[in-house]
This record gives C-alpha cells, sequence and structure tokens, in this order.
C-alpha cells in the first residue's frame, strides 16, 4: 500500500464533513493554517499552504515551489500560486477580499496574536472568528483509509522491535538501540520513528519519558522500550517491558499487576465508555496491588497525524469513545530508583466493543531477554 493509493480519496469527504460544521460554527468559511489540519483534510504533504473552505468552494492557498505537488496530491482542489516576492498574507488578503465571507473561522491554537492583527488589518470588512479545535475533533474519528495506514504504521514497528531482539548483546547501549530501531523502521518502509524512541535500562526504566543514554546493557535488570513508526503519515506507539536474568518475585508481582491492568482496561473499552471511568478500572486494579501511587500519567491518548491527539484516557478527561477512534493503553508502575513496568499497545474501538492492533507478546514468559 503506498501513500499515493490511501491519502487523496477520503481528503475531500473529510472537507465535505467540514463544510456541515460552518453553520453551527456561524461562520462563512474556515481558513485552515495548521499544516497537519491542512493535511489531513486535503492530502498535501507539504508546507507554508493554507485551505479556505467555504460551504461552496474549497482552495488551496500555497506558492510555485508546490505547484506541481499540489496538482499531483490534490488534483480535484483548486490551487492558487502566489507568485514569488508575495507573502501567504497578501495572497490570503486577495481571495478573502475577493470573496462574499463576512465571518471567517481561523484556528486558535495556530494562529497568534500578529498573524490575528494582520489578518484584521489586510481584510477589514472580515471578522474573524476564534474557533478551536475543530478540525482536530473530527480527526479524533479516523476513517478507512486512516484506519489501513495506521495497521501499516503497527505492522512496521512491530517487525522492527522483531528483528531487534536476536541482534541484542552487552555491546548494545540504550541510545545504539533506539537508532538501530529507527533505521529497522526506515528499512522496513517507514518515513521515521513517530518519536524519539524510550530505551532505557533497570532504574532509567522509571523514568516515563527518558533519553536514551550510552549505557550498555546489563546481565541483569530491567529493559524497558517504548517505540512507534511514521508511515504514511501516520503514528504508531507500543511499548514492552522485558528482563533479563532472574525475575524477582517484586518484578514479577509489578509486571502482572501492571498487564492485568492493561487487561480490563482493554475490555471495558466499547462505543459510550468514558475515558476517565476506564482510567478509572485501571487505577483501581493497581490499588488492589498496592501500585496505585506508581502509576503517574494518563492510561492512554488518541494519535494519527500527531503522536498525541485526543481522545485522552485520564482521570479528568471528558472524552466519550467512539467507533474509528484508535487509542493507546498504557498503564504503568514505576518505582523510583529501582525499575519501571508499562505495556502499551494500540486499539481501535469498533462498532461492538475494540481490536486490539498491535500483537506482540506480552506475558511474563514473553518478556524475558536472553542475550
Amino acid at each position: 500500500m503506498t501513500i499515493e493509493e490511501t491519502n487523496p480519496p477520503g481528503a475531500y469527504s473529510r472537507i465535505t464533513t467540514l463544510r456541515g460544521s460552518l453553520e453551527s460554527l456561524e461562520i462563512d468559511a474556515m481558513l485552515v493554517t495548521d499544516p497537519i489540519n491542512v493535511r489531513y483534510l486535503s492530502g498535501f504533504t507539504g508546507d507554508s499552504s493554507y485551505l479556505l473552505i467555504g460551504s461552496e468552494r474549497a482552495e488551496m492557498l500555497s506558492d510555485g515551489r508546490y505547484e506541481i505537488q499540489l496538482s499531483e496530491q490534490c488534483p480535484n482542489l483548486p490551487a492558487l500560486i502566489r507568485p514569488p516576492g508575495e507573502l501567504i498574507m497578501d495572497l490570503v488578503k486577495t481571495v478573502i477580499n475577493e470573496s462574499n465571507h463576512k465571518r471567517i473561522g481561523i484556528e486558535a491554537g495556530d494562529v497568534n496574536l500578529g498573524q490575528y492583527q494582520e489578518l484584521c488589518e489586510k481584510c477589514p470588512g472580515v471578522r474573524f472568528v476564534s474557533t478551536d479545535s475543530v478540525v482536530q475533533e473530527q480527526r479524533m474519528v479516523k476513517d478507512a483509509e486512516e484506519i489501513a495506514i495506521v495497521r501499516q504504521s503497527i505492522h512496521i514497528a512491530q517487525r522492527s522491535f522483531q528483528s531487534l531482539l536476536p541482534m541484542l548483546s552487552s555491546k548494545w547501549s540504550e541510545r545504539a538501540i533506539a537508532h538501530e530501531l529507527e533505521a529497522n523502521m526506515r528499512f522496513l518502509g517507514a518515513e521515521g520513528a513517530s518519536f524519539k524512541p524510550i530505551v532505557a535500562f533497570n532504574a532509567a526504566s522509571a523514568l516515563p519519558h527518558y533519553e536514551p543514554a550510552n549505557v550498555f546493557l546489563p546481565s541483569q535488570g530491567t529493559v524497558l522500550i517504548d517505540w512507534g513508526a511514521r508511515f504514511g503519515g501516520y503514528a504508531s506507539d507500543l511499548t514492552r517491558t522485558m528482563t533479563i536474568g532472574k525475575i524477582s518475585d517484586k518484578w514479577e508481582h509489578a509486571f502482572q499487576s501492571v498487564l492485568e491492568a492493561q487487561l480490563a482496561a482493554i475490555e471495558a473499552i466499547r462505543p459510550g465508555a468514558e475515558g476517565k471511568e476506564i482510567d478509572r478500572i485501571v487505577r483501581e486494579k493497581l490499588k488492589q496491588s498496592g501500585y496505585d501511587k506508581e502509576f503517574n500519567h494518563g492510561l492512554g491518548h488518541g494519535f494519527g497525524l500527531e503522536i498525541h491527539e485526543s481522545p485522552r484516557m485520564s482521570p479528568n478527561c471528558e472524552h466519550t469513545l467512539l467507533p474509528g477512534m484508535v487509542i493507546t493503553v498504557e498503564p504503568g508502575v514505576y518505582l523510583s530508583g529501582q525499575f519501571g513496568i508499562r505495556i502499551e499497545d494500540d486499539v481501535l474501538v469498533t462498532e461492538n466493543g475494540c481490536e486490539v492492533l498491535s500483537d506482540l507478546p506480552k506475558g511474563l514468559d514473553d518478556c524475558r531477554l536472553v542475550l
């Protein structure tokens, strides 16, 4: 499956969906400036380009560097190209002032104060209305094309991990493992890692966002690897925790507690479930094992064109799960100065429940790393 086969067709239906929101937002058009949202709506993978969506017409505003790329990636989307020496805001001024739009939505999370003031100065007859996460909320529910790309991203990440394990020895450092994982993913067709891989040994594994160092594999202890591929623009996000040598009773108890909590969360995922309720289920399970205070982050998050998207599963989350959402489920227990354990899978919310998209083994017997 190539990016060209998966990207353009769904983009136009996404524009249509956004059009359906214009009336409720009380705007005539939407100026999309966030490059991630522009890509989502149009299929265009370049930058420095805006998308103006009205009730009847959508136009890409760009420059000559991308004229051919736009024609290939967005063949049915009119593109207005600014000449050399003209700024993007000059093109925005021309297009908006020639339109009949009186109220135009802008992305509050992307447009800064200076840009807002410039828009108001260049288009005095238009009122610019601040909107909050309109496209991001639409992106929460993935369509069939997006899900297919996410599946491939997960597949690449898993193959990369599986090919790495037999190579490991005491000569491998945290940093070398992280680099090898990304190299493997690129070799298998990914654009790269969806985030900097986390590779942590022993006490470092108790730091959820640890930066890999030039520390070599121990002869005994914990190995935590958190990684993901980016394929077709879409991320994946997985974690496995392994052990080298003899497993202590304390380590085994913590591992089994995390695994049981994760399985309970996955069982509870279905349309209509609240993210904070699933998070509560996990915290209650860990409390029963004596580890509730050692779980110091949210249970999971959505992902797609960005590694962290809505919905969230955390104590303060107000999101309700819907079919088509793709989320991580990643409970953890972190014992400072000793070890940390996190098990993370990627899960699709389906019409009747959920589907675990990742399938790497994760039982206690599967986590033993033999060098």
